[in-house]
């Protein structure tokens, strides 16, 4: 079955450049036949986003600072003039400070925690609210998170219980807006070769860690987490909510890694 987005409109918030996961499901949604807008945060952003926003032959471009209500606000008083309603929303917006993933996370400082959490999950709470009144006949809100969120992942630190509470909040919308018809679902992809995954300590190692051991023996791509998007975003996904949907090769679903990967103990002594 071929999904068609034709018809549909959405909001993509989060894109860096063209390695983003942002940037791939856009690519998915536009392919499927979507109308997109996107939103950045800032002049350097907007330097990377434009471009790749005019190569598809969009124009809808607005700026949204998730940190600030008044720039929320204007964002999607914005989106309303322009296009009055919309059937989607992807969210792949997260931060902390990288010099605190590099420690322990009994050493996460107050002002990073409150950060990292406002950033990296409020802010999916708050366009969802928003979002939500642009959709009178339902829709599909869709963010992204980590498999760090349910369990310890090196480097990761503060940044999996910002994702733990983003899929907590992902769940708790679903129930609040689907009397409305509006679908709330996030993808889990596995580790993945991003401006935002380069920034954390090990990402090589992790990266080819899970490639090695994932029972598709291989990670996540950008069109595979595109594709995953579309569907959630589509009248395909009509039935889907309040769901993790884990796109990382199956990763997700191990316990250990393979034998002939770990440490020979032998090999110690």
């Amino acid at each position: 079955m071929t999904i068609s987005m034709a018809g549909k409109r959405g909001l993509i918030m989060g894109v860096a450049n063209e390695r983003s996961i942002a940037w791939g499901i856009a690519k998915s949604l536009n392919e499927a036949g979507a109308d997109l807008a996107f939103t950045y945060q800032g002049d350097q952003l907007r330097r990377r986003v434009e471009p790749l926003v005019t190569s598809i032959g969009k124009e809808l471009i607005i700026e949204a600072d998730v940190t600030s209500d008044a720039s929320l606000d204007a964002a999607f008083a914005e989106l309303k003039a322009q296009w009055g309603t919309i059937d989607f929303l992807v969210h792949a917006i997260a931060y902390s400070d990288k010099t605190e993933l590099a420690g322990r996370f009994a050493d996460t400082s107050r002002d990073n925690f409150l950060n990292s959490l406002n950033i990296s999950c409020y802010s999916f709470i708050d366009v969802a609210r928003r979002a939500s009144d642009l959709m009178p006949e339902g829709g599909s809100l869709v963010t992204l998170t980590y498999m760090g969120s349910r369990s310890v992942i090196p480097f990761y630190n503060v940044m999996g219980v910002a994702k733990a509470a983003l899929e907590a909040a992902t769940r708790y919308l679903a129930n609040d807006l689907g009397p409305r018809g509006i679908r709330v679902n996030a993808i889990s992809p596995g580790p993945m070769k991003t401006l935002a995954g380069a920034a954390v300590t090990g990402a090589r190692r992790t990266f080819k860690h899970a490639e090695t051991n994932a029972p598709l023996r291989a990670n996540a791509t950008l069109s595979a987490v595109g594709g995953t998007a579309v569907w959630l975003c589509s009248d395909a996904g009509a039935c889907t909510t309040g769901e993790i949907v884990h796109v990382d090769g199956g990763y997700h679903v191990l316990g250990m890694p393979r034998p002939e990967t770990m440490p020979n103990p032998a090999d110690a002594t």
